[in-house]
């Protein structure tokens, strides 16, 4: 069981990293490329970003719960792989909660971020945010490899 249980953890903590890069990768990029203006690739961004952050939610809840579960008690929660993916978890809830909002509130603002100046105020603090954004995913991203290692280097039980 606590082999199973260690597969469950680092398949969670990989398919969140794994679909971090691809975002980053492929998702975003392509976006920009296909879309018929920068407005719209945003929207694909921004509608896609909710997919992964509500992915890497549940993935850290699997992979605190299996943590748990090896440990057979809450001690789990100070180990460093867990404070890690706890870490990780409110970073993406900010994301989504904190600084997205926030964004689309100054999207419908301007009607066009693209078609807004960049001496506009709104669009300023839109471009911040986005700013924000990318770096709160490559901490993320950084924070669940460090996590990752350190699970693979785990004695087992």
């Amino acid at each position: 069981m606590i082999r199973t249980l260690r597969f469950v953890k680092v398949v969670a903590l990989g398919a969140w990293i794994g679909a971090i890069i691809y975002f980053a990768a492929v998702v975003t990029r392509g976006a920009f490329a296909v879309s018929a203006n920068r407005d719209q690739a945003g929207l694909l961004v921004e509608y896609t970003l909710g997919g992964l952050h509500l992915m890497g939610l549940i993935a850290a809840l699997i992979f605190v719960g299996a943590s748990v579960a090896i440990g057979k008690s809450l001690r789990a929660f100070i180990k460093p792989a867990v404070l890690i993916v706890i870490l990780m978890a409110a970073f993406t809830i900010t994301s989504q909660g904190y600084v997205i909002p926030r964004m689309n509130l100054l999207r419908a603002q301007m009607g066009s971020v693209e078609a807004t100046p960049a001496t506009d105020t709104r669009r300023a603090q839109f471009d911040r945010l986005h700013t924000a954004s990318v770096d709160i995913e490559g901490g993320i991203l950084v924070a669940g490899l460090i996590a990752l290692f350190l699970t693979l280097r785990e004695k087992p039980a």
